[in-house]
């Protein structure tokens, strides 16, 4: 499905190739000067170096076939070459009601969909979420849902830290704590006990206690390692209670991310690389790749060019105790053999670009996977509070990220206890919209910055009902809904989209027609950026048109059924780029 810049460009790469230049050079853009024109190409420009002839003559080619165009309302050129385009207010007209008709709005989709797998989440078994799990789980989300919804088939992977020294840290803890639990005694044979041996909250604090001992105790250190190894080699007792960690750790895990409306396709982990690191470790081996350096296994991975120092990976330590890189390496394996992608994205902050590089390069040294399939690390800047530092709790802590929401919650809540709108509704459905408003405010507040780069959280700034936010856009939705709702009551139908009648209602539709190519170049930048600045400017050409048209009580019923027709249009596809955020719209505000 073309979009319609995309038509745009074909009629005009038409035009300049009947006359006698290159179709490349017919590449239409949006116009940066809205009071010349709608759209522009410059490709003349290039062609007057490219064929050494005047760059108006060859615009003004161009443009007289462009004029017997139905598409275009106005066609011109202007010095030194621009080609400037308006389309006609019927074609405009008859787009956008194409659009309303359309099941998908009339959006693109994918003609060759690729198989991606996108790992992002990654928290640890037996710790809560907290406020550095941010950015990666909505970051994340609203890439896989904007891959999917462009037609791709894609795996969400959570990628879960279950496998590492943490969980020898947690069995040596437990095993200190209560040494005559079945799971401890190398000679048991029976069943284990069904139930988990701790609860979420327990198991949530065991880590921590484990993880300070065994900076002071050297001895427990060496305990927790030796419960790692074992573990990792099969020890039938440790493997039951990392079982019962899993289980309870993942069921806590997913009640935080659907606070969040994020959701996986897949809970694999660490631990789902395992069986494939022995293999992989043989073949860097047997390739010459890896090698002993003060007893550990590396694998150079400097390029000629670098121009930064860029270190051997480890694959093993000295003691033979595995990385992050081990793992990682491992899974990239296991996602290919499983999943045959044509892509992996790794939606992991910034500080993790060298491991990453790392990885990758040792993975395509060893030929883990083919040249055909690409890996992306994207990177996320760091959430700072305002005094520019990562954002901390009062005592300067890492905030839970339970604790985080309930915060703009609550705020939000209270921003709604003011609202006469809101006066009738009960407490209970005023918090549960209450949180959706706070976690649209959260999340809007992230994705509205471009990925890698830092941003200040602040909560007032977030919750605003004007300017860039998600309770701003809630707000439109929810006024849209309002008037389609009174619409109804009324019996008021609606129509077929008329040309439009005023500037406002024509830059209305242009925005809602531009949606098709920010969501490919959001999927082609991996960034969700361009999808909040395109809701943002539509929530704004939508509240122009709306205060400048009385739109139930317009005589012209034509006009009026076009009107509320458009309106459909826009609340229908504002709520679908809110989805690709996974930002939910409450029903009353």
């Amino acid at each position: 499905m073309l979009t319609l810049k995309q038509k745009l460009s074909e009629i005009v790469s038409a035009a300049f190739e009947k006359c006698g230049y290159d179709a490349a050079l017919g590449i239409v853009t949006v116009s940066n000067r809205e009071d010349l024109c709608q759209f522009q190409c410059n490709g003349a420009l290039a062609a007057a170096k490219q064929y050494r002839k005047n760059p108006i003559a060859i615009a003004g080619e161009v443009c007289a076939l462009l004029e017997n165009e139905e598409i275009f309302g106005k066609v011109s050129f202007a010095p030194p070459g621009f080609i400037n385009m308006d389309v006609s207010d019927v074609y405009l007209a008859k787009y956008s009601f194409n659009m309303l008709e359309d099941s998908r709005l009339l959006l693109p989709k994918a003609e060759n969909p690729s198989t991606i797998v996108i790992d992002y989440g990654g928290p640890n078994v037996a710790k809560p979420l907290h406020i550095g799990h941010l950015r990666t789980a909505i970051i994340g989300e609203a890439l896989k849902r904007l891959a999917k919804y462009l037609g791709h088939n894609v795996i969400g992977d959570v990628h879960l830290g279950d496998w590492g020294l943490q969980m020898g840290l947690i069995i040596a803890g437990l095993e200190d704590k209560c040494p005559d639990l079945c799971y401890f005694d190398e000679n048991y044979t029976g069943e284990y006990p069904s139930d988990a041996p701790v609860t979420i909250d327990e198991l949530n604090t065991l880590y921590p206690a484990a993880s300070a001992r065994s900076k002071e105790d050297e001895e427990f250190k060496k305990v927790a390692q030796k419960a790692t190894y074992d573990l990792q080699n099969g020890r039938r007792g440790y493997v039951a209670l990392w079982k019962k960690f899993l289980e309870i750790s993942v069921s806590d895990l997913k009640k935080s991310y659907a606070k969040l409306n994020v959701e996986f396709d897949k809970w694999l982990g660490e631990s789902d690389s395992a069986p494939y690191v022995d293999d992989m470790i043989a073949s860097l081996k047997e390739q010459g790749l890896a090698y002993l350096s003060d007893g550990a296994l590396i694998v150079d991975v400097a390029l000629e060019d670098d121009k930064e120092e860029i270190p051997p990976i480890i694959i093993s330590k000295s003691d033979g105790s595995q990385l992050y890189g081990t793992t990682d390496i491992a899974t990239i394996i296991q996602r290919v053999r499983d999943f045959n992608p044509n892509e992996i994205w790794y939606v992991v902050d910034n500080r993790q670009a060298l491991h990453f590089k790392q990885v990758f390069r040792a993975t395509r040294r060893a030929k883990f996977v083919g040249d055909d399939v690409k890996l992306y690390h994207i990177g996320f800047g760091t959430m700072n509070g305002k005094d520019g530092k990562p954002y901390k709790t009062r005592d300067g802590g890492v905030m839970r990220l339970s604790d985080l929401i309930e915060t703009v919650s609550s705020a939000a809540f209270a921003k709604m206890n003011e609202s006469e709108v809101m006066r009738d509704i009960s407490d209970e459905e005023k918090k549960l919209e209450a949180e959706k408003v706070g976690i649209a405010a959260l999340k809007f507040g992230d994705l509205i910055n471009q990925p890698a780069k830092d941003y200040v959280f602040d909560m007032d700034r977030f919750l605003a009902s004007e300017g860039k936010t998600g309770p701003y856009l809630q707000y439109c939705v929810v006024r849209i809904s309002s008037v389609l709702n009174k619409a109804n009551e009324q019996g008021l139908e609606v129509g077929e989209i008329l040309p439009p009648s005023s500037l406002s209602e024509r830059a209305l539709i242009l925005k809602l027609a531009s949606v098709g190519d920010v969501l490919n170049r959001a999927f082609d930048e991996k960034a969700p950026t361009g999808i909040c600045e395109i809701l943002f400017d539509i929530a704004g050409a939508f509240n122009r048109f709306y205060h400048e048209n009385k739109i139930l009580t317009e005589e012209d019923t034509a006009r009026r059924a076009s009107w509320l027709s458009l309106l459909k249009l826009t609340h229908k596809m504002m709520s679908t780029l809110l989805d690709i955020l996974a930002i939910d719209i409450p029903d009353h505000m």
